[in-house]
């Protein structure tokens, strides 16, 4: 399998050993979980979780785009919550990003703890 690794300065760097994304065989695109960070200052952004799922696609499309892919690409993604009651905020912001007829495949899972304490982290597959 050829693999090729994605980065971007326009993405938050990875914190541990792990890459921003992978390309696996010239066109499956696995992309790391991303959390609200801006990727020049390394702070979180934003206080709520619409805001925070704003920078989080906004993450994930300078990721996508490092690929030559973009957010059309994407064909699955999870979606990582803190609390289920943010759900309808966050799919708000995520229905404007990703539409519904054409959307992607996802799943969405409340957990006990994020990176940073944030409020959201999301995840994708695409094809390049």
């Amino acid at each position: 399998m050829d693999r090729k690794i994605i980065t971007t300065d326009q993405a938050p760097a990875p914190v541990g050993p792990y890459n921003q994304a992978v390309l696996a065989s010239g066109q499956m695109l696995f992309v790391a979980g991303q959390i609200a960070l801006d990727p020049s200052s390394g702070a979180i952004v934003g206080s709520d979780v619409a805001a925070q799922t704003e920078q989080v696609i906004a993450n994930l499309t300078a990721i996508l785009a490092a690929a030559g892919a973009g957010i059309d690409s994407v064909v699955k993604t999870s979606v990582f919550l803190k609390d289920m009651g943010d759900f309808a905020a966050m799919n708000e912001v995520y229905a404007k990003h990703f539409g519904d007829k054409e959307a992607p495949a996802r799943a969405c899972v409340e957990v006990a703890r994020l990176p940073k304490d944030v409020l959201v982290e999301i995840e994708c597959i695409a094809v390049v």
